[in-house]
């Protein structure tokens, strides 16, 4: 449930989403990121950055052995509000 609102939340304040699939996604560099631990999922993660939300969504490619249904979208150009909707560090 928690990644269901935080996407609607990203789409709403985000200025541009990216969409990339297959094996693009293990092209995406996260050093810079800190995982979303209140959304930590098995089937997707979050990552928050300085200005950006990803989500890596890897259960279903994982659960039918299709590696290239592997999907992440790139929500960038976020601001404080944006990032955290209002959710302080360590809290949830």
């Amino acid at each position: 449930m928690e990644s269901l609102a935080l996407t609607h939340h990203a789409s709403m304040w985000a200025k541009k989403i990216v969409k990339i699939t297959g094996d693009e996604v293990d092209g995406i560099v996260l050093d810079e990121y800190e995982a979303v631990h209140q959304v930590l999922g098995v089937a997707d993660t979050w990552w928050r950055g300085a200005d950006s939300l990803v989500a890596i969504y890897s259960g279903e490619a994982e659960a039918l052995s299709f590696p290239r249904g592997r999907t992440a979208l790139i929500y960038s150009g976020l601001d404080e509000w944006g990032l955290r909707g209002g959710v302080k560090d360590g809290g949830s």
